[in-house]
């Protein structure tokens, strides 16, 4: 029987390729490793393994048993887990090893371009910040273990993911500050994003159709903020912000809004990385995962009000 091992089976997109793995079904016996207590700790259908991804023996560990003709290693973490991950899978001899990382680390850009999977690292836009620093390493990491040791390592670099699900409101809060009244102003780049249940699915075609040393962005739509803004409007009958000040302009204010918060002993829920980041724009190219794993996003608007019914339920217990 093969074996399918996923790492951060608990974070947003992690919850729901298990989900999708596990419909599925199959001949495939489905591992997850967790640091803690699962939601999948009681199901029959699901193999818990309790480790971390950044200690090298409890992926080795977790591995055990992986069989080198079916099996697949699917994570998403930084630096150490993706090494240790990466030479699990060496030593193991898996297959296929799916690496997600983020569109980030190539498309973005200060004018609206859209980007595909020939553009280079951002290090001279992304260098302040540690963790685009840190994804666009773990992912030559990955790739350097493919042109090395031949370990059939597939990139997929999904956009900004949205969609139901999101219990640590990791990906959505920017979605939860909008319906709280808190997005004052129109920021000046634009976006893209992915449906969370899309995304998983592109993983599980990317275990099977993806290329070893080739990398795929996902992303459903490449949108303005102020279009964002609009839809999110549309779909959630809150009036959205009109002004659109300059991105020096949005960072001057932030900062002394900051302090205003502070005086009055309050958090002001952006931070100068939030507010740089949104000036900039993150658009991707669908095209090749469109073609080699099928990717089919569905309408992003769907996407947005899923979110909105989602964060409008959780919220409201």
């Amino acid at each position: 029987m093969k074996t399918i091992l996923v790492t951060g089976a608990t974070g947003f997109l992690g919850k729901h390729l298990v989900e999708q793995l596990r419909r599925l079904g199959g001949d495939a016996r489905l591992r997850v490793l967790c640091r803690g207590v699962s939601v999948w700790d009681n199901d029959p259908n699901v193999e818990f393994a309790r480790g971390d991804v950044t200690t090298r023996a409890d992926v080795e560990r977790a591995a055990e048993g992986v069989d080198p003709k079916a099996a697949a290693l699917l994570y998403r973490t930084h630096l150490e887990g993706t090494r240790n991950v990466c030479e699990a899978a060496r030593q193991k001899g898996a297959p296929k090893l799916v690496h997600v990382s983020s569109s980030g680390t190539m498309a973005v850009s200060r004018e609206p371009a859209v980007h595909d999977e020939t553009a280079g690292y951002k290090h001279d836009i992304l260098g302040e910040w540690p963790y685009y620093l840190s994804k666009i390493f773990a992912e030559k990491l990955a790739l350097d273990y493919f042109r090395r040791y031949q370990v059939p390592v597939v990139v997929v670099n999904p956009s900004l993911i949205l969609g139901p699900g999101d219990d640590r409101n990791s990906s959505t809060r920017d979605v939860a500050l909008f319906l709280k009244g808190q997005v004052m102003a129109v920021p000046a780049g634009g976006l893209s994003f992915v449906d969370a249940r899309d995304a998983a699915a592109a993983l599980i075609a990317a275990m099977r159709a993806g290329r070893p040393g080739e990398r795929y962005l996902l992303g459903a739509a490449n949108w303005t903020f102020r279009e964002l803004l609009e839809r999110l409007s549309q779909v959630s009958g809150i009036r959205g912000p009109k002004l659109q000040p300059s991105p020096e302009f949005a960072l001057r204010s932030t900062r002394w809004l900051r302090r205003l918060y502070w005086l009055a002993g309050k958090t002001f829920p952006l931070d100068d990385v939030s507010v740089k980041m949104s000036a900039l724009f993150w658009y991707c190219d669908l095209r090749k995962a469109r073609a080699e794993l099928g990717f089919a996003p569905r309408d992003p608007v769907e996407t947005l009000k899923d979110t909105v019914e989602d964060l409008r339920s959780r919220h409201s217990r």
